[in-house]
């Protein structure tokens, strides 16, 4: 019932910066809140950033100061503004919403994931 479709990973190096974009789409009639996860290899998939409706947010303590979460809520699409990036933020990036469609049901939907390699 919703769909999310992310984009931005890529290669940078460190001290770099790159903006992942994540855009729902389907039969949403309001956002509760989107969200940021990452899972490095051999490790346990972890909340990078969320944000909610209210806008209030949240972040790891390993990327506070240096992420940025933003919603477009007119696009219906979460940012990611990644600065002085780490090599430790090497990760498949992915990105999760909690939704309602018209009728106030739940919808919840995990994007396709974006590799964020950060490397000299």
């Amino acid at each position: 019932q919703v769909q999310l479709v992310e984009s931005g990973g890529g290669l940078v190096q460190p001290g770099g910066s790159l903006t992942l974009s994540c855009a729902a789409s389907g039969s949403i009639f309001s956002i509760d809140a989107m969200g940021w996860y990452r899972q490095a290899p051999g490790k346990q998939r972890e909340l990078v950033a969320r944000i909610t409706s209210d806008s209030s947010t949240d972040f790891a303590d390993s990327v506070k100061g240096r992420f940025t979460i933003s919603m477009d809520n007119a696009k219906n699409t979460v940012y990611l503004q990644m600065n002085s990036l780490k090599p430790e933020d090497t990760a498949v990036y992915y990105c999760k919403v909690a939704a309602r469609n018209g009728f106030g049901y739940p919808l919840r939907s995990w994007g396709q994931g974006t590799q964020v390699t950060v490397s000299s």
